[in-house]
């Protein structure tokens, strides 16, 4: 991996735009209400694998995107990316029991959620005074998630290592 491609780094980078606490705060009920938003938006069409000799398995798009960015996290760190990856799959289980709900849960919450969580987004760089990380840099919208967590672990005293490096 390049250096702009480790962990420290993406996370110092995505860092710089997230100073104010109050704008970390928002972001803390913004982002999970994002990513549950678009894995219950994702949810929907299902298709469905016959493995002989194994029970069907159902795919989404949300299952894709999940796996997807599992593999970026992963890439960046073992331990971590394992992490995520378990938390990815906790939001594409709850965004699939909303989407089967009904119509109006799937789209309803999932465009309610998607709304509400983006306007925590834009409160919080109001309050930051800057605009958000993804303007100059996509990945961010991957790294935001990540960041949450690893601003958690470091809140519990874990990673220390890590936290000097990406404060340095």
């Amino acid at each position: 991996m390049t250096p702009d491609n480790s962990l420290a780094r993406q996370l110092a980078k995505y860092r710089d735009y997230h100073h104010d606490h109050r704008n970390v705060l928002t972001h803390v009920v913004g982002i999970p209400l994002i990513v549950l938003s678009i894995m219950t938006l994702l949810a929907r069409p299902a298709v469905e694998i016959a493995v002989s000799g194994w029970a069907d398995i159902t795919l989404t798009p949300a299952i894709l995107l999940s796996a997807l960015a599992a593999v970026f996290y992963l890439r960046l760190n073992l331990a971590i990316g394992a992490l995520m990856a378990l938390l990815l799959a906790v939001f594409v289980a709850v965004g699939h029991a909303v989407a089967w709900m009904s119509q109006a849960a799937w789209l309803g919450g999932g465009i309610g959620l998607f709304v509400v969580g983006w306007i925590f987004q834009l409160v919080g760089h109001k309050f930051e005074g800057r605009k958000p990380a993804f303007v100059d840099d996509l990945r961010s919208f991957l790294v935001g998630p990540l960041f949450l967590v690893v601003e958690g672990l470091f809140a519990l005293g874990l990673m220390s290592d890590l936290r000097r490096e990406v404060e340095g």
